[in-house]
């Protein structure tokens, strides 16, 4: 089945932020979407370790260590770079001073349940601020295959996984499709051109929904 490579994923998810959000990005993966923000648009980057501002990492061999992110790795400063102690951090995050935060994902539920820190009881808890920052984030979206690596639908009616957050996530972007939750339910609103609504409803573990007309989902190569 045709699907959509992480750096895809990351640019559909990146179209999608407003010009000067706040933005918080998940540890790994999602860290990817501040490659492919559109020209003319500039979000402000915020990381869990207190920086607000951060920029590209730097070239290989030029990385100053004392300046990273959350996920430890090199960042470099735009201008009016600010840096501030980690509870003020949090501080920002519980306040609701953040627009948007873009996390990965083990598995998201139809009413936007999110489970994305622990695997089961023999998997190691690295929980990190992903529970502050879906209660605190003003919109909470997530980037992900659309299945496991061995073919599970990670979209369910219900999570299996320990809980992130409840009802927290408002969109997903994955590698097959687009799909908001509303009311409770999944309403796909983009899907891949050569997909058909049968094929993905088979690697979806809940019912999706249609509410007027799915766009053909449609990437660069990057």
């Amino acid at each position: 089945m045709q699907k959509l490579t992480n750096n895809q994923i990351a640019w559909r998810a990146a179209q999608d932020i407003a010009d000067g959000a706040y933005v918080n990005l998940g540890i790994g993966f999602p860290e990817k979407v501040a490659q492919f923000q559109p020209p003319g648009r500039q979000a402000i980057f915020h990381t869990e370790n207190g920086i607000l501002n951060f920029g590209e990492s730097p070239a290989p061999g030029t990385e100053d260590w004392d300046l990273i992110n959350a996920g430890k790795r090199a960042v470099t400063l735009n201008a009016g770079a600010s840096f501030f102690h980690h509870a003020d951090s949090f501080a920002m995050v519980r306040g609701g001073h953040l627009d948007v935060a873009i996390l990965g994902a083990y598995e998201v539920a139809e009413n936007g349940d999110l489970a994305n820190w622990s695997t089961g009881p023999k998997g190691v808890p690295a929980v990190g601020g992903a529970m502050d920052l879906v209660h605190g984030a003003k919109r909470v979206a997530v980037i992900t295959d659309h299945v496991t690596k061995d073919g599970r639908p990670k979209l369910l009616q219900s999570c299996t996984l320990p809980l992130t957050g409840v009802g927290c996530v408002t969109r997903v972007y994955t590698s097959l499709a687009v799909v908001d939750v509303e009311g409770g339910r999944f309403v796909l609103r983009e899907k891949l051109a050569g997909l058909s609504f049968d094929d993905l409803q088979s690697v979806t573990g809940a019912t999706l929904h249609v509410v007027g007309d799915v766009i053909d989902l449609v990437v660069p190569e990057v």
